[in-house]
C-alpha cells in the first residue's frame, strides 16, 4: 500500500498526517517545533519523530529508516523561503521523495486545492498567496522584524509603541495606553517587556486592540486593515478573484472586507494542503 505524508511544521510544533493513495487518513501525530530557520537539526528530529509516531499507528511496529524513505512526503514549514535552510534540513532528513515548501504554501493549497483564489492568513504573523491558473505568488511572510503587517504580533507591537509614545507625551494617553503601562510598571517595564518578547508574546496584546472603541486602538486597526488590504490588492488580478481568511485574527478581520473582494471558507487546513500536495506527488511517481 503506497502512503503519503503531510507535514505542516512551525515555531510551535509539527503536525504530521498519513494518507493512503486515495486520501483517506490513517493516523495523525504531532511533535515539537519545526522552525528550520532557528534550529534546522532540531526540525530534522521533530519531523522525523511526527513521521515515525503516524507511520508506527499504523504499521503497529518498530518503524525503520528503509520505511520512511518508501514514503511521499510533503512538508510546509515555517523558514523554507530560504533555500539555505531547506538544503541544510534535507541533509538530515530520510525520505527519498519529499517536498519542501513553506508553510503559507500548504496552507493555500489546503484552502484552495487547485482552484483560483487568493489566501491571507492573519494569525500571529501575516502572509498572502494567490494561486492563478496553476501558478503561485506570496506577499509578505517575511517575519516581525521585517514585516507581518496587521498580524497579531504587529499589532501587540504597536500597540507597545505607542503606549511609550503616550508616556513621553508624543500622542495622547488614552484609558488602553494607560493600562498597558500601568501592567507593566511603566516605561521602563514595557521597554524590558519589548526586550525579550517573541512574536506569540506580542500577539496575546492583540484581543485588547481588536473590537475596541478606545482611539489608540481603533487607530491601530484602520493601519492594520490598510496594510492587510494593500496586499491583497496588489495580488487581485482582473477580474478580481474570491478571498479566503486564515487564522484566528484572519477571520475575525474578515467582515471588515466584506464590501471590497467575494469571499468564501477554506476548504481545508494547512495540513491538509500539505498531505493532498503528497498525494499529487505520489500521483507523478
Amino acid at each position: 500500500m503506497r502512503l503519503v505524508l503531510g507535514i505542516d511544521g512551525g515555531g510551535s510544533g509539527c503536525r504530521a498526517a498519513l494518507a493512503d493513495a486515495e486520501g483517506t487518513v490513517l493516523a495523525r501525530a504531532e511533535a515539537g517545533p519545526a522552525n528550520i530557520a532557528s534550529d534546522p537539526e532540531g526540525a530534522a528530529a521533530q519531523i522525523i519523530a511526527a513521521a515515525k509516531e503516524a507511520l508506527t499507528q499504523v504499521k503497529g511496529a518498530p518503524v525503520t529508516r528503509g520505511d520512511l524513505a518508501r514514503l511521499s512526503v510533503v512538508m510546509g514549514l515555517a523558514g523554507a523561503n530560504v533555500a539555505a535552510y531547506v538544503t541544510q534540513l534535507r541533509a538530515g532528513l530520510p525520505f527519498a521523495s519529499c517536498q519542501v515548501v513553506t508553510d503559507a504554501m500548504i496552507a493555500a493549497k489546503g484552502a484552495l486545492r487547485d482552484a483560483d483564489g487568493i489566501v491571507a492568513a492573519v494569525g500571529t504573523g501575516s502572509v498572502f498567496v494567490r494561486q492563478l491558473r496553476g501558478q503561485i505568488r506570496q506577499v509578505g511572510g517575511a517575519g516581525l522584524i521585517l514585516g507581518d503587517e496587521g498580524s497579531g504580533a504587529w499589532l501587540g507591537r504597536a500597540l507597545l509603541r505607542v503606549s511609550l509614545q503616550a508616556a513621553d507625551g508624543l500622542v495622547p494617553l488614552t484609558p488602553l495606553l494607560k493600562s498597558v503601562l500601568a501592567d507593566h510598571g511603566g516605561i521602563e517595564g514595557v521597554i524590558s517587556f519589548g526586550l525579550v518578547a517573541r512574536p506569540a508574546d506580542f500577539a496575546k496584546f492583540a484581543p485588547l486592540i481588536v473590537g475596541s472603541d478606545d482611539p489608540a486602538a481603533t487607530a491601530l486597526m484602520a493601519l492594520a486593515e490598510a496594510d492587510i488590504a494593500a496586499s491583497i490588492a496588489v495580488l487581485q488580478p482582473d477580474p478580481a478573484l474570491a478571498v479566503v481568511f486564515l487564522g484566528k485574527l484572519g477571520l475575525k478581520l474578515a467582515p471588515r472586507f466584506s464590501g471590497r473582494w467575494a469571499q468564501r471558507p477554506a476548504l481545508g487546513s494547512g495540513l491538509d494542503g500539505a498531505l493532498w500536495m503528497a498525494r499529487q506527488m505520489g500521483r507523478q511517481t
